[in-house]
């Protein structure tokens, strides 16, 4: 079993636009954003490496969330902006900016997982990493598009997590400096509020 750490691992965000992000209809719009950006704010306390990119900004996809730009700056701007390539993994200057982290353990998001996830996720496993594929800051157009791909993921060795569960999963321990920042993240973007 892979344990994920700060150490060892690199975080993927592909494609989340504005545009691009309207055509997630099986969990709540709202939902994939803010666990979007949770990942990206605990990318930025633990030193992450961080690739983002997008597909045909000046479409109707649209640019990547203002919020990314404001938490991961220097990611943003040398995100890789894909002129039409589908899989992220098969534009060379991504699958460079990946193997230029020095990390085999990747956490990757995508909207949609139908089409921006499931490619690059199975071409990272072909290639010899290990994935994690964060489900709630991804989504389909579709209950069956969302469903057929994680089992595709899956199959081919894809570890499905969520938000929460990676979250914790990097922390390994809340007490520490480092970890009382991930809880605040996580109960600011993530968890439902438990206040009495």
């Amino acid at each position: 079993m892979t344990i994920f750490t700060p150490q060892d691992s690199a975080l993927l965000l592909i494609d989340h636009q504005v545009g691009t992000m309207q055509l997630v209809k099986n969990i709540p719009y709202e939902v994939v954003k803010q666990n979007a950006i949770a990942l990206a704010k605990i990318a930025k306390i633990l030193n992450l490496p961080v690739v983002l990119t997008s597909s045909q900004e000046t479409n109707v996809q649209g640019p990547l969330l203002p919020e990314l730009e404001e938490i991961l700056p220097t990611a943003f701007a040398a995100r890789i902006q894909r002129a039409g390539i589908v899989n992220a993994w098969n534009d060379p200057n991504f699958s460079a900016a990946v193997a230029a982290t020095g990390k085999k353990n990747l956490i990757m998001a995508g909207v949609t997982t139908s089409v921006c996830l499931v490619y690059p996720a199975l071409s990272a496993i072909a290639a010899g990493y290990t994935v994690q594929a964060v489900m709630d800051a991804s989504g389909s157009p579709s209950e069956l598009a969302e469903e057929v791909s994680r089992r595709r993921m899956e199959k081919a060795g894809t570890i499905l997590t969520a938000t929460d569960s990676v979250i914790a999963e990097l922390a390994q321990d809340w007490s520490t400096p480092a970890g009382s920042q991930l809880i605040q993240v996580l109960f600011q973007h993530v968890l439902p509020s438990i206040a009495a």
